[in-house]
């Protein structure tokens, strides 16, 4: 475990000014007692007027982060190819980190990564933000507190759309620079919250395919049967061809009611007849703005990771925590190109 910082201001460095920096830079300005404190990019034309609109630095190399002890930790936003090196100096320095999904391109990559920081002693956290919403707490609490019975059925869909513009990008939707496409770039954050709440996966069957309505290399749908741990069995479709796009759903049956999350809210149905919701609607980033969602999500992500910091204690979501739906992602992969039932790595 890292350091303990004394409870004062904590300067943030964001390693990266792509498309999701704004959020990042936007959470941090919002947050009591953080404050973004400079950028790098590869492309300093990215970072110069991000860092100019929050009065922040701009570095010109992450030596120069990694030297600078006014900076208490890092947010890396780049894309998931050059994790595994891009973060030596900053583990070398000690620099907690927070680190955008995907951990990496694969689960073994991924698994480097947490062992690096790991051996370093370095505190490394994984913004999946959807575990942060009201309704997504509120689901953790109630299958926490064991009154809904055994599980039986998980239904998982992300009906997404993305533009061909979006993978017009260079290198995105790619296996070099990504690792693939809706499962690890879009689908990832959905999964990541489905087995917070039902336990891991242990065996997939899988189709992948890329539709005529994108070129890209890798897949942009996705469908999958899942066997999990605790007996339950599920479903998964995932896409970037759904014009015009919708909220991800999580559908979790229990003995005694289903919980139903969509779009920030949970809808929960007690087979007594009783119906609660918890949470607010919002939106998700489903469509054809894929920023379209508020940064109060990742705000609260960046809020529990400087607490963690503080008080020298594990963030809510670790490197570890994220490991299995690396695995689960790798095993719909390979079963999907093998046609056969894949066991999936616990």
């Amino acid at each position: 475990m890292a350091r303990t910082a004394p409870d004062r201001v904590l300067n943030a460095v964001l390693i990266g000014a792509g498309m999701v920096a704004a959020t990042h830079a936007a959470a941090l300005r919002d947050a009591p007692g953080l404050r973004l404190h400079g950028i790098w990019s590869r492309n300093p034309q990215r970072a110069v007027p991000l860092a100019a609109q929050h009065d922040a630095a701009v570095y010109h190399d992450l030596a120069e982060v990694a030297a600078d002890p006014t900076v208490h930790f890092a947010i890396v936003l780049t894309p998931p190819d050059g994790r595994v090196g891009l973060i030596d100096p900053l583990v070398t320095a000690g620099k907690p980190i927070l680190m955008e999904k995907p951990v990496a391109r694969s689960g073994a990559e991924a698994r480097q990564v947490v062992d690096q920081c790991a051996a370093a002693g370095v505190i490394l956290g994984v913004v999946f933000q959807h575990r942060m919403r009201a309704a997504s707490r509120a689901a953790a609490r109630l299958v926490a507190g064991g009154d809904l019975g055994a599980l039986g059925l998980v239904e998982i869909a992300v009906p997404w759309w993305r533009d061909q513009s979006y993978y017009d990008e260079p290198g995105r939707g790619t296996y070099a620079r990504d690792g693939g496409g809706v499962l690890i770039s879009q689908a990832i954050h959905t999964l990541d919250l489905a087995l917070s709440l039902a336990g891991p996966v242990t065996a997939v069957q899988a189709m992948t395919a890329t539709t005529r309505f994108h070129r890209m290399e890798a897949e942009d749908f996705a469908t999958a049967g899942l066997r999990f741990a605790n007996g339950a069995v599920g479903s998964l479709v995932a896409s970037t061809a759904s014009f015009p796009g919708g909220a991800e759903r999580i559908t979790l049956h229990f003995d005694h009611a289903s919980l139903h999350l969509e779009a920030g809210v949970l809808t929960v149905r007690h087979r007594d007849g009783r119906t609660e919701t918890h949470g607010e609607p919002a939106t998700t980033g489903g469509g054809a703005d894929p920023m379209a969602f508020t940064h109060a999500w990742h705000q609260a992500v960046i809020e529990d990771f400087a607490a963690a910091i503080r008080h020298g204690r594990d963030p809510m979501v670790t490197g570890r925590a994220a490991l299995p739906v690396h695995d689960l992602i790798d095993a719909i992969t390979q079963s999907a190109r093998t046609g056969q039932t894949t066991e999936v790595a616990l």
